[in-house]
């Protein structure tokens, strides 16, 4: 019986990120697409601890966090190079002083 609900969980969350996908695709704006990234990638982490708690392997948890901060770094650096078109920049402000 927990089985099934751990399946059939682990099938929900798959179709969350089938929209997210979608959304990512779809847009309409960069934010849109960037939020629907960052969904699709803590889903990730959902589904890779899942699939941990299922198999029994818990040594791969470690690898669902190391994936978590990456993509929590990745989604920051991403958001920043959006709105200051510059990685280097300490602020928004120093982004037009070159």
């Amino acid at each position: 019986m927990t089985t099934t609900v751990l399946v059939l969980a682990t099938l929900a969350v798959f179709a969350t990120m089938g929209l997210a996908l979608v959304r990512a695709l779809k847009g309409p704006t960069i934010y849109d697409r960037i939020l629907a990234v960052n969904v699709f990638g803590t889903k990730t982490v959902l589904i890779v601890a899942l699939i941990t708690f299922i198999t029994g392997h818990f040594d791969l948890i470690d690898i669902a966090l190391v994936y978590a901060l990456i993509n929590f770094i990745a989604i920051a650096t991403i958001l920043k190079l959006v709105k200051t078109r510059n990685l280097a920049s300490a602020s928004p402000d120093d982004a037009g002083d070159v």
